[in-house]
């Protein structure tokens, strides 16, 4: 069988959201993705439905998520 090549492969959003803000926490994600989502009364929910509605917003966090070793690795 061969594995996708997508690092993503398998990962939903809300697993990814829930990785970065147990490693970074709210307010660091707020300072490296300036989002209004993670600064002002931050919860997954209304994160997500942002996150589902904003593909820029979207790929900032995938790209966070991917380029941070130590959990891209754990959660897998």
């Amino acid at each position: 069988m061969q594995q996708s090549k997508d690092p993503l492969h398998g990962k939903t959003l809300e697993m990814v959201l829930n990785g970065l803000v147990a490693h970074y926490g709210w307010p660091e994600l707020g300072e490296r993705i300036r989002i209004n989502c993670f600064i002002s009364e931050p919860s997954i929910k209304s994160s997500l439905k942002f996150l589902r509605k904003t593909e820029w917003a979207r790929k900032k966090v995938e790209d966070l998520y991917v380029s941070t070793p130590s959990i891209y690795s754990a959660i897998d």
